[in-house]
C-alpha cells in the first residue's frame, strides 16, 4: 500500500506550509500529492505551483470538476500538467454537488452518471491526439450545422495513457467507476465497511468491463492526526465530519449523509443533518458519535495507526492518502513522518 497526501483547499492562510508539506511528502517518498478545487482555489494552478517544487511525488486533481470545464479543455489541462512535471500528473475528476455545480458554476446537475461517462469517454478519446468528434446526450463535437470541424490535441502527453480517477460515494457511481476510470477516489471510508460501501460496487463495475481489480487504485483520503487522547484527537475532526454529513448538499441530496447512513448511522445521521440545516452547528458536532470520527480517520499512537493501516490494506486500499491535521507546519510534518513510521511498522511499506 502507497501514502498519498491531499492539500485540500489552498488559499487558507496556510499556503506557504501547504508547499512545505507537499516537499515534505516528496522527500519521504510519498506517491501523490492531491489538490481540491470547490468555488475557491482551482487545483490545476496549485499542482503546477507544486510540480516545479517538487522532484519525485505525482501530482492529482482530487478533483477536478466536471461542471466547470469542457472535457476538451480537461484534456488540455491533464496533457500540460503531465508534460510540465515529466509525467507525475493523475487526473481526479467528479460531479461536485448540486450547489456548487447549479450555484457557481450555472450548470444543472442531473444525470450525473451519464454526464461522467461522456465525459471521461471524450476526455480519453481527446488524450490519443486523434481529431475530435463526439455524438452524445450531453456533448457533441464539433457542433452540426457550423463552421466547427474536428481538431486534435497539440500538445503531446509525456505518457501515452493518464490515470484517471473518479470522486466516487454512492453505489451505482461506484460501479460505474469500476467499469470506466484506473482508480477511484473515496471519502470518510471505513475499513470496517468498505467491503460493502465500495469495494463491492467497484468490483462489479471491473467484472462489466471484463475487468479484475489488479492495478485499480482504491484511494481513500482520511485525516491522520497523532496523540495518546483519542478522544480529544477525536474532537478535533468534529466541525469537519459535521459539515459533510450534516451541511455537505440539502437535506434530500446530501452524499456524506447517505454513506453514513449505509455505515449503519441511520439515527445520528439525520439528527446531524436537523442540528446543522437548523443553524445548530455546535449541537450537529456534538451529535457525531466518537466511533463514527474513529471509523473514517487515523488517530492514536503510531502503533494504533499502523494496525488501523493493516485494516485498510486488508480491506482493498493500495494507495491511502493522508490529511495531516496540525495548527502549525512542525505538526503537519511530523504528522507526515508518523504515517511513514506507522507505514512501516505495518509491514506495508
Amino acid at each position: 500500500m502507497r501514502l498519498g497526501i491531499n492539500l485540500g483547499y489552498w488559499g487558507a492562510g496556510m499556503d506557504a506550509d501547504n508547499l512545505a508539506v507537499a516537499q515534505e511528502a516528496d522527500r519521504l517518498g510519498y506517491a501523490v500529492c492531491w489538490a481540491a478545487e470547490a468555488y475557491g482555489s482551482d487545483a490545476p494552478t496549485v499542482l503546477s505551483w507544486v510540480a516545479a517544487q517538487t522532484e519525485r511525488i505525482d501530482i492529482g486533481s482530487a478533483i477536478l470538476q466536471i461542471p466547470a470545464r469542457t472535457p476538451a479543455m480537461t484534456a488540455m489541462t491533464a496533457a500540460t500538467l503531465d508534460s510540465l512535471s515529466g509525467g507525475r500528473f493523475r487526473l481526479g475528476l467528479g460531479v461536485s454537488g448540486p450547489q456548487v455545480s447549479e450555484g457557481w458554476y450555472g450548470v444543472k446537475f442531473d444525470k450525473p452518471l451519464a454526464r461522467t461517462r461522456e465525459y471521461v469517454d471524450i476526455v480519453r478519446k481527446a488524450m490519443t491526439r486523434e481529431r475530435l468528434s463526439y455524438e452524445g446526450e450531453h456533448w457533441t463535437l464539433p457542433l452540426p450545422g457550423g463552421p466547427g470541424k474536428p481538431l486534435k490535441l497539440t500538445v503531446h502527453p509525456q505518457r501515452e495513457h493518464i490515470p484517471l480517477y473518479i470522486a466516487a460515494i454512492g453505489p451505482k457511481n461506484l460501479q460505474q467507476t469500476g467499469e470506466i476510470a484506473d482508480g477511484a477516489l473515496l471519502i470518510f471510508p471505513s475499513a470496517d465497511h468498505l467491503e460493502e460501501t465500495a469495494v463491492s460496487h467497484l468490483r462489479a463495475g471491473r467484472e462489466k468491463a471484463g475487468k479484475t481489480m489488479e492495478g485499480f487504485d482504491v484511494c481513500p483520503t482520511l485525516p491522520l492526526a497523532v496523540g495518546e487522547d483519542v478522544g480529544a484527537l477525536a474532537d478535533m475532526f468534529r466541525p469537519y465530519t459535521a459539515l459533510y454529513v450534516g451541511g455537505m448538499g440539502s437535506r434530500k441530496q446530501n452524499f456524506y449523509n447517505q454513506l453514513a447512513r449505509r455505515m449503519g448511522y441511520e439515527k445520528e445521521a439525520a439528527e446531524i443533518q436537523d442540528k446543522y440545516l437548523s443553524g445548530d452547528k455546535d449541537g450537529a458536532a456534538a451529535a457525531i458519535p466518537q466511533q463514527l470520527i474513529d471509523q473514517t480517520t487515523l488517530l492514536g499512537s503510531v502503533e494504533r495507526i499502523a494496525e488501523r493501516m493493516q485494516a485498510y490494506a486488508a480491506a482493498g486500499v493500495t494507495t491511502l492518502t493522508l490529511a495531516p491535521a496540525g495548527f502549525t507546519l512542525a505538526d503537519r510534518v511530523a504528522s507526515l513522518r508518523a504515517g511513514t513510521e506507522a507505514l512501516e511498522r505495518a509491514g506495508l511499506a
